[in-house]
């Protein structure tokens, strides 16, 4: 952040007019007062709210929604350090779906890492109440849905859905983030602690599965960490792969988003993969073959394409499902649901 704040700093120097600095990515709150204006204003020369403009407005857009949750956002808020940049980022959000909230920079910074936490937050009660359920003979996707209809509590539904475990670029990094803050400023954070520990848990809970079943050959659908895109940052799914592989498990993976990248040998195939897992010649090309070659089949992602296939293998093949694949499938027998 410093060398780019630097560089945009020199640029500001050679315009001769005025510009203001927006800033979206997730940063501590803090950090463009702190961090940001000081080197802008160093490397320009001038003063920030006079001689450039800085605002704060960051981003709530997830990999693969990402126009469609621009044009509907849910949530719209920034922070400015003069009149023409609040004007201008105002006129930029006037015209879509959603109340604007205007606040100091440090506010808005803090709205960004408590959105993301909350969100890994739902995630992880979610899980712990569809593990509570499933032990006790009940659907947990059943009763989260059933709580989520109460719209006086505003019980969105988004996040609360039982399944598996929470990962991607954001979620992880800002909870420990905003732990990290919390110990800056001397304050304990024993839920969000909790909420990394029982996510780490349950990853181990599907690797405890499939220990049960026995399996030597594993065929995993989707190594992602979410269907749509083909990013392996802190993939919940690329460590399970990576602990059973470490066990000597024979495993192959569908997920048609990686196997695209490196078909296309796109620079960014593999990004993220911090696992040291050899994902080139895992990787089977279709759903069948997939299903075909496996002991159990661990349903890590939904696509589309995969759908009719795996309902269709519902008592005739080992499945261990971690995102309900079919919506009336309850554990028994042959199929297993992390949460149902």
């Amino acid at each position: 952040m410093t060398s780019v704040c630097e560089t945009i700093g020199k640029a500001l120097a050679r315009t001769g007019s005025f510009h203001s600095v927006v800033i979206r990515s997730t940063i501590v709150p803090g950090s463009m007062e702190g961090t940001c204006v000081p080197v802008l204003e160093r490397a320009s020369g001038l003063t920030a709210g006079i001689g450039f403009g800085v605002g704060y407005y960051p981003e709530f857009l997830r990999e693969s929604t990402a126009i469609e949750d621009y044009d509907n956002p849910g949530l719209i808020v920034f922070g400015s350090l003069d009149p023409r940049t609040e004007r201008f980022l105002t006129a930029l959000n006037d015209t879509l779906p959603c109340e604007i909230h205007k606040v100091d920079l440090r506010t808005a910074e803090m709205v960004k890492y408590t959105s993301n936490s909350w969100r890994a937050v739902k995630v992880t009660f979610a899980n712990e109440i569809g593990n509570i359920a499933k032990a006790a003979g009940l659907d947990g996707q059943q009763v989260m849905r059933i709580l989520c209809s109460d719209d006086k509590v505003a019980m969105g539904p988004y996040f609360m859905r039982p399944g598996f475990a929470f990962g991607g670029s954001c979620l992880p990094k800002d909870v420990r983030a905003l732990r990290a803050l919390g110990a800056a400023v001397k304050t304990r954070t024993p839920l969000l602690d909790a909420v990394l520990d029982a996510n780490a848990a349950q990853i181990s809970r599907a690797e405890e599965m499939i220990d049960a079943s026995g399996a030597t050959r594993v065929g995993l659908v989707g190594i992602s960490f979410k269907p749509g895109t083909d990013d392996l940052r802190e993939s919940p799914l690329a460590e399970l792969a990576s602990r059973l592989i470490g066990k000597g498990i024979e495993l192959n993976v569908y997920d048609p988003f990686v196997h695209e990248a490196y078909a296309n040998d796109m620079s960014a195939a593999g990004r993220g993969n911090d696992y040291d897992i050899d994902l080139r010649p895992r990787l089977v090309p279709t759903i069948d073959a997939l299903i075909e070659g496996s002991d159990v089949v661990l349903v890590g992602n939904r696509y589309a394409e995969t759908v009719a296939p795996l309902q269709a293998a519902i008592g005739h093949r080992a499945i261990i499902d971690l995102t309900r694949i079919a919506p009336q499938a309850r554990s028994g027998g042959l199929y297993q649901g992390i949460c149902w």
